[in-house]
């Protein structure tokens, strides 16, 4: 009797667990170039600048405009939504915040580049 209730338990935590998953978006047009956009004065001295970029919508893109977006915890830095081209399209790859120092020594976070202090106006730029 206690193994079917541990196996049952088992059962369930297995099956309640997510699994990780991506899903891949495919269009069969490039993305049209990326509009400049000059960022207004931050609202805060913690904000960084999130550059637009264009998203898949259905068979098309739509513009999503910058902003500025509060980083989700310290040392966060913004790794900018890109696109690669394969056979079936081009894949659309979301934007996601990532940590600064992620193996390669080097990091981004609130607009400067660590390494050298080089100001990317606050671009919030990741590296790719």
């Amino acid at each position: 009797m206690r193994h079917k209730w541990a196996c049952g338990l088992l059962v369930t935590a297995i099956s309640t667990v997510p699994a990780p998953s991506q899903v891949s978006v495919y269009i069969g047009i490039a993305p049209p170039p990326i509009r400049y956009e000059a960022p207004p004065p931050p609202p805060a001295p913690e904000f960084v600048w999130v550059e637009g970029f264009w998203a898949p919508q259905g068979h098309h893109y739509r513009w999503v405009a910058g902003h500025y977006e509060r980083p989700p915890f310290p040392g966060a830095y913004w790794s900018h939504p890109h696109y690669d081209h394969y056979q079936q399209g081009w894949e659309y790859h979301q934007g996601y915040w990532d940590h600064e120092d992620h193996g390669h020594g080097h990091g981004h976070a609130y607009g400067h580049y660590k390494d050298n202090d080089e100001d990317d106006h606050g671009h919030g730029h990741g590296h790719d």
